[in-house]
C-alpha cells in the first residue's frame, strides 16, 4: 500500500488530459459516501448522467449508515465512496462486487494505478489521495520569530508562545471529535511513536504499550491548548475555528486544506495567513505521525446487474479527466486522475508521501480496533483515568468484537 501511494503520487503531474465523453444511463443510482468537496465534486459528476434517476447522500456520517444501507436485498445504495479506513467493513460483509468486467467494457479512461486491487479482484477505484499534515497561521508565527514546526513537541511550544503572548488563548485545533475522528488522531500519534497495533502478523492488539501511553499523553498535553468543546470537534468544527480566527497550528486532512478558506466570511488576515506543511513527527522518530489514505467509490453487490453497469459509468463519469480543465475542482484534492497538475494546496499530502508516511492498514480487523479505540478513548481525554486503564479498556473491547467476528 505504501508503495502503491507513492508510486500514484510520484506518477500524476506526467498525466494528461482526454476528452468528456457523454453520460447515459438506464438504471437508478444511488450514492452514500462523505462531505468534503472533492466527494462532492464526484457526486455532482454521477448526477449530470441522464436517462434514470441519481441521488447522493453525502454526510459525516456515512461510515454509520454504509453497511445498512447495502444490506438490504436490494441494496439501499448502489455505490458507496470510500477509503482505505471504510472499505474494510463493505469487504468484511461481503457487499460489494468485482469491477473487472465492468473496467474492462467501461474503464477506457481509468489509469491502472486507480483501480484497487484485493485478492487479483478490483474492488475499487480510487481517484484521490490523502493525509493529514499541517496547517498554520505563518503570519503569527512570525510575528512571535515562532519556526514552522515540524515535531509535535515543537507544535507544543510554539502553542505556549502564542497562549502567552496574549495572542489566542486556544491556538490548537484538531478533530479531536469522540468516536472515528479521536481514534484517528491516536492512530497518527501511536505510529509516530513507533507503536504497532497488532502483534505480527495476528490479529492480536497491541497498543497497551510504552507508545500507546506516550500518544496518549501527547494527544492529552495538546488538547490543553484546545477549545475545552475539543471532544465534539470533528474536521467541519475544526476548520470553522481555523476560518473564524481562534486556531494557529493544528493538524488537518489534505482535501480539507485545500479549500480551507474558500468561503464566505473568512478574514482576508486568515486567508492571506495560512499555509501548509508536511506531517509532523513526535517523540524523536523519524516516521510522520499520520497516515497515507486513497478515495474511492465501490459498487453493491446486492443491486441488479443493470443498476451495477449504469452505477459504474455514473462514478466514472464523474471522475472523467476533463474535470481537471477546472481549476477550482483541480485544486479540491490530490486527484489520482488522468490530467491532474498538483497545485499549491497538495505540498502536505505530497509531503506526506516524500516522508514514507505510514498507509492506514487494509486489514479486516482494523475497523473493529479503530472502533474500540473511539469509544474507550474520551475517559482518558477527560481526565477520569489512567493511560493504562484506557489501552487495557481498548484491548479488552477489541478482542470482544474480535472473537465475535471470528478473527481471535
Amino acid at each position: 500500500m505504501k508503495l502503491f501511494l507513492i508510486k500514484i503520487l510520484s506518477s500524476i503531474i506526467f498525466l494528461t488530459s482526454t476528452s468528456a465523453f457523454a453520460c447515459s444511463i438506464s438504471a437508478r443510482v444511488s450514492i452514500v459516501g462523505n462531505e468534503f468537496p472533492a466527494i462532492q465534486t464526484v457526486g455532482s459528476g454521477a448526477k449530470e448522467c441522464k436517462g434514470a434517476k441519481v441521488s447522493a447522500n453525502l454526510t459525516a456520517d456515512h461510515q454509520k449508515i454504509n453497511v445498512a444501507g447495502m444490506s438490504s436485498e436490494p441494496a439501499e445504495y448502489t455505490s458507496a465512496i470510500v477509503a482505505n479506513t471504510s472499505i474494510v467493513a463493505l469487504l468484511n460483509e461481503d457487499l460489494i462486487r468485482p469491477l473487472d468486467s465492468l473496467v474492462k467494457k467501461h474503464g477506457k479512461d481509468l489509469k491502472k494505478n486507480q483501480l484497487i486491487t484485493i485478492d487479483g479482484k478490483i474492488m475499487a477505484v480510487a481517484f484521490m489521495a490523502n493525509a493529514q499534515h499541517l496547517v498554520y497561521r505563518k503570519d503569527i508565527l512570525k510575528k512571535l520569530n515562532i519556526d514552522v514546526p515540524k515535531t509535535y513537541e515543537e507544535m507544543l511550544s510554539a502553542a505556549k508562545k502564542i497562549r502567552d503572548a496574549g495572542l489566542l488563548k486556544n491556538p490548537v485545533g484538531g478533530a479531536y471529535k469522540a468516536g472515528w475522528n479521536l481514534a484517528q488522531e491516536f492512530n497518527n500519534m501511536f505510529i509516530g511513536y513507533g507503536g504497532s497495533h497488532f502483534k505480527g502478523n495476528t490479529a492480536e492488539p497491541n497498543v497497551n504499550s510504552e507508545s500507546g501511553v506516550k500518544a496518549l499523553e501527547m494527544m492529552k498535553a495538546l488538547s490543553g491548548y484546545m477549545n475545552p468543546d475539543f471532544l465534539t470537534h470533528d474536521s467541519n468544527a475544526t476548520n470553522a475555528e481555523f476560518r473564524a480566527g481562534n486556531v494557529a497550528i493544528m493538524n488537518m486532512w489534505g482535501s480539507r486544506a485545500a479549500t480551507l478558506v474558500d468561503v464566505d466570511g473568512v478574514s482576508d488576515e486568515v486567508k492571506n495567513g495560512m499555509d501548509i506543511a508536511g506531517p509532523m513527527t513526535v517523540g524523536g522518530g523519524k516516521t510522520p505521525a499520520s497516515t497515507l489514505f486513497w478515495d474511492g467509490w465501490t459498487i453493491a453487490k446486492k443491486i441488479s446487474d443493470k443498476e451495477a453497469e449504469a452505477t459504474f459509468i455514473a462514478m466514472t463519469n464523474a471522475i472523467r479527466p476533463s474535470i481537471m480543465d477546472k481549476d477550482d475542482i483541480r485544486k479540491q484534492a490530490v486527484w489520482l486522475i488522468d490530467g491532474y497538475k498538483p497545485t499549491e494546496a497538495a505540498k502536505g499530502v505530497f509531503a506526506a508521501a516524500k516522508m514514507s508516511t505510514t498507509p492506514y492498514p487494509m486489514l479486516p480487523y482494523a475497523g473493529l480496533m479503530h472502533s474500540a479505540i473511539g469509544k474507550e478513548i474520551s475517559d482518558f481525554m477527560q481526565g477520569k483515568e489512567s493511560a493504562k486503564k484506557t489501552l487495557s479498556d481498548i484491548e479488552d473491547a477489541y478482542r470482544a468484537s474480535a472473537k465475535e467476528k471470528g478473527f481471535l
